[in-house]
């Protein structure tokens, strides 16, 4: 098994991508009270302010700065992966099975750590720079939707932090 390693900077502002195991699902749009909650939850017990944020069908991106002298982003994705699968699960969602598993869709080596198999097990992180890498990442977000094809607009996608986010009136005129 690979040993990731991962930069230890305390109070960093940092970008990620979080995707689903089954990409082409629609389970996050479809359930985004669900993944709000989970997110809004662990803020208040680990905090941490959330930049920009967009939510697709499958996959989510986000930059995040962490607090002074806090450098633990990877047991908050953790949590917040965990209470969305658990909330997903009690209300009656199981994961289609993959091809090769014929288990109800739960790799086996999940099913034995207690996960249900709807995240993929990692996430791509990048530590921020400087304010240039900032404002690409945070325009990455909002624009996301729209690379995808969802939107002409992305104003028009009702998933995105942009929608509460008063930087964006100016940044998008710069970036468009």
């Amino acid at each position: 098994m690979p040993n990731y390693r991962r930069p230890k900077v305390t109070g960093a502002t940092i970008f990620f991508t979080v995707a689903l195991a089954r990409r082409g699902s629609d389970l996050l749009v479809r359930e985004v009270d669900r993944l709000r909650q989970a997110v809004a939850q662990t803020k208040a017990e680990r905090p941490f302010g959330i930049d920009a944020w967009v939510v697709l069908p499958d996959h989510l991106h986000c930059v995040w700065t962490l607090p002074a002298g806090d450098q633990d982003f990877s047991v908050r994705w953790g949590v917040i992966k965990a209470r969305f699968s658990m909330s997903c699960r009690r209300a009656g969602f199981t994961p289609p099975a993959p091809v090769g598993f014929e288990n109800g869709g739960v790799n086996p080596a999940l099913r034995r750590k207690g996960e249900i198999g709807l995240w993929q097990p990692r996430f791509w992180e990048h530590h921020i720079r400087d304010e240039a890498d900032y404002w690409a990442h945070v325009m990455y977000c909002w624009l996301n939707p729209v690379k995808h094809g969802f939107v002409e607009r992305p104003e028009d996608w009702a998933y995105s932090s942009m929608h509460w986010d008063v930087r964006f009136r100016v940044r998008v005129d710069l970036v468009l």
